[in-house]
């Protein structure tokens, strides 16, 4: 068995990264992508390897030279590298493959070793690796039959996406049994490339082929195994996180990432907050409807947002704001509010990183139970408070009597309070909201702050609101924002979230009922104690000799699950605190079972 790599193309896409060196020079994590192939090969006892070089061949050549570890490298130049395709840079190799059983690869790839061992291991002669399809992915995709046969492939032209679900990626990684390629592939090489030219791919080549009565090609399917093919810069960083060195730095580097997970579509993520239950299926399929409007409509301005902003809670349009999520609210507020700033600690980030400009006066809440009273008297030191109401991250909930005590105490010394109640409606108790006109006009020293993203499980689109009694003041903070701040897909959301209010409720109680469930089946674990909630989060404190960072790493490195370490947050945790999001039941249970896990190892 030998190797075929073909790496004479340009890569121009990596920009700086290729200036002067091939693709896979390219450096991921401190490794070339050429030394990670040749590992991979070294490691499965490959001791053979051709390369088709082209493209700042002398770099490469220089690198790899005629001996990498115990493989034997064999250069095939491709001098035209600029006017073809890779079919040409395989049809100067075809006499090698001729000669041996061959694993093809493409250089641009970076892939577990195990995946080369794996298919030496097959007992199927010829064979292409190939992966269910994925949203991020790009290129030629194939369908195959239940015996793992080939039955086509799909180019980038006639791929349709109505048929996604019955598409599998190719790998660019084929095993050809010397059989195969010298009675098959090299004389539809040949053939096709005369008929077609030299600016043409190979697996076009593998299409014909598929289309015969009898074809041995058969499908590698990956599974678990880690894979990623590598044409920009973003591609770039992605592979960074999915093949980082070790558990801390994958760790980290996801966290950086502030979202964007649907590109690592096997992770469970129980940092972000957003409610499994909604959207219904029935709200999704009418804004599907709607996709090519909503693509290449402009949205309509800020005073059509706020009208139905406030048509949804029932609010007056002058006394509402809309926001691209709550972050450009709270942005926003900041710019206007002026005074001593009253903050809760540990908190939101956003509100302390906002105040910047402000001085803020700090609440260390020790027990994360602190009461009404405490407030009060905290508040004599403030021009406004802060409240989050379910607090984040404690989940500890106020009742809307004792707020309005507060509000009452505040009023009499002309002090605002800013209520964030981006999580009130998982609450147990309901109509706990102060998204009420008659609330907000009986205290213009209230300023409601609300997420949708969270509650209404839409953070793609990003939608918030903020609601005062102060129309003068809700007229400065908006000066702050631009008149179109929300997309078109955001406000049709708006347009027709009115006819799925049943359903919403319904998701709000669903969140209730599994957080109990939930409450319960964390303190059978013992791993830590679980703090009462009524968000759509739990706070835990690890027991004693647990490291937050350590359990984090853990179930990420081992199990894909994505948690919040809160060490270190606002100065406040000290290495033994998380949040865990709330989850349907399924992976509410996953999580728990990789908890025993970790419980036992």
């Amino acid at each position: 068995m030998q190797a075929v790599i073909l790496a004479a193309g340009m890569g121009s896409r990596l920009g700086k990264y290729t200036k002067k060196n091939t693709k896979c020079m390219l450096q991921v994590n401190g490794r070339t992508l050429i030394e990670r192939s040749l590992d991979a090969l070294d490691n499965a006892g490959i001791r053979k390897c051709v390369i088709v070089a082209g493209y700042e061949k002398d770099n490469l050549i220089n690198f790899v030279g005629s001996q990498y570890k115990n493989i034997k490298i064999t250069w095939i130049i491709n001098e035209i590298y600029h006017k073809t395709n890779n079919i040409y840079s395989l049809y100067l190799a075809k006499d090698h493959l001729l000669s041996d059983d061959t694993l093809l690869l493409e250089s641009d790839l970076i892939f577990e070793d195990r995946i080369v061992k794996e298919l030496l291991e097959n007992p199927e002669p010829t064979l292409a690796v190939v992966a269910p399809y994925e949203p991020w992915m790009d290129g030629t995709v194939v369908q195959i039959t239940e015996d793992k046969n080939i039955a086509a492939f799909i180019p980038k032209r006639l791929f349709n996406f109505i048929e996604k679900d019955t598409y599998h990626k190719t790998v660019n990684i084929y095993k050809f049994s010397r059989n195969f390629s010298q009675n098959t592939y090299i004389p539809f090489l040949e053939a096709y490339s005369s008929a077609m030219g030299n600016n043409e791919y190979y697996e076009q080549v593998l299409r014909v082929i598929t289309t015969l009565d009898k074809c041995e090609l058969k499908a590698f399917i990956l599974n678990e195994q880690k894979w990623y093919e590598i044409d920009d810069v973003q591609d770039k960083d992605i592979a960074e996180i999915i093949f980082s060195n070790n558990a801390v730095e994958r760790f980290n580097n996801i966290s950086a990432r502030y979202g964007g997970y649907w590109r690592f579509p096997k992770l469970l993520d129980f940092c972000y907050l957003v409610n499994p239950y909604f959207p219904p299926q029935q709200m999704r399929n009418e804004m599907k409807a709607c996709f090519d409007e909503l693509l290449t409509e402009y949205p309509s301005g800020l005073n059509v947002q706020n009208l139905l902003m406030a048509k949804l809670f029932n609010l007056e349009p002058e006394n509402t704001l809309t926001g691209n999520g709550a972050a450009e609210l709270i942005r926003a507020v900041s710019q206007i509010v002026k005074g001593k700033v009253g903050i809760i600690y540990p908190t939101f980030n956003e509100y302390p990183e906002s105040f910047t400009n402000n001085e803020i006066v700090p609440f260390y809440a020790e027990s994360m139970n602190y009461s009404i009273k405490e407030l009060i008297d905290w508040s004599e030191k403030c021009d406004m408070l802060v409240l989050i109401n379910p607090d984040n991250p404690s989940g500890n909930f106020i009742p809307c009597c004792d707020i309005i005590r507060l509000l009452e105490k505040l009023k009499s010394h002309n002090k605002r309070l800013l209520l964030d109640e981006s999580f009130v409606d998982f609450c147990d108790i309901e109509n706990e909201t102060f998204l009420r006109q008659e609330v907000i006009d009986e205290f213009p020293n209230l300023l409601v702050i609300k997420s949708l993203s969270k509650s209404y499980g839409i953070p793609g689109l990003r939608l918030g609101t903020l609601v005062s009694g102060d129309r003068a003041l809700i007229q400065d903070i908006r000066r702050q924002i631009p008149i179109w701040n929300i997309n078109s897909f955001a406000e049709y959301f708006l347009q027709i979230i009115g006819k799925y209010t049943k359903e919403y409720r319904l998701s709000c109680y669903s969140i209730a009922e599994e957080r109990k469930r939930f409450y319960a089946e964390l303190k059978k674990i013992g791993l830590f104690m679980v703090y009462p909630s009524q968000a759509n989060y739990f706070l835990c404190k690890l027991r004693e000799g647990i490291i937050a960072k350590d359990l984090a790493y853990y179930l990420l490195d081992k199990h894909e699950i994505f948690i919040k370490d809160l060490t270190g947050k606002n100065g406040f945790f000290e290495g033994s605190w998380i949040r865990i999001a709330i989850r349907n039941k399924h992976d509410n249970d996953v999580l728990i079972e990789k908890l025993m896990l970790y419980k036992q190892k």
